[in-house]
């Protein structure tokens, strides 16, 4: 039990890896790998499944440890990372697909950097900067906007992002995507500005 927790984490990378990779077979898709339509579609749908356990890994690392007390640095250092490429793979493969324009990636990618530039400068001055309400509800809404892309991806349901009303439900989640992520990103910094403005 005191191992579990960060082997969930470590199990997390691996799946979303494998994940990548076997989003990278389309027949469509000129940046993938040239398959079949119906071996195409299978691998998605595999890699939906090996997505979904990514996620619950997620949920599982960090609730057993806390319930067993069995916290350790490289959870903290791992799990948070893991979450991280969880996030970023997933929608820069959504990215690669068409699913979403490029200027939301960046505003992902950038309140990342900055977050993790914020935390690095914070644990110098022996400062912790742990996850807050905001931190939790972009995680949660990223988590949902990626569950119904990965769907819709597969038309799952007869979703179909190419058609009305999904196109506008989609669209309404990539931008609450953006307003939380933001949000979220300058909370930070406002609360935390002691860090940075003594030296400005």
């Amino acid at each position: 039990m005191k191992h579990l927790p960060n082997a969930l984490t470590i199990s997390r990378i691996i799946l979303i890896f494998c994940f990548v990779v076997l989003a990278n077979f389309d027949g469509a898709n000129p940046t993938c790998v040239k398959v079949g339509e119906h071996t195409a579609y299978v691998c998605h749908v595999i890699a939906l499944i090996v997505a979904f356990l990514a996620g619950i890994t997620d949920l599982l690392d960090g609730y057993l440890a806390r319930k067993y007390h069995v916290e350790s640095d490289f959870g903290r250092l791992m799990d948070p990372l893991a979450d991280k490429i969880f996030i970023l793979a997933t929608f820069i493969m959504m990215l690669d697909y068409g699913m979403i324009p490029g200027w939301v990636l960046i505003v992902i990618l950038t309140r990342e950097f900055m977050v993790t530039g914020l935390r690095t400068l914070a644990s110098s001055k022996n400062v912790i900067i742990s996850a807050d309400r905001w931190g939790k509800m972009k995680t949660a809404t990223q988590m949902f906007t990626l569950a119904f892309g990965g769907a819709a991806w597969i038309h799952l349901f007869g979703l179909d992002l190419g058609v009305s009303p999904v196109t506008i439900i989609w669209k309404c989640l990539q931008g609450a995507v953006v307003l939380i992520t933001v949000g979220s990103g300058l909370q930070y910094f406002i609360r935390y500005r002691s860090l940075f403005c003594d030296s400005i």
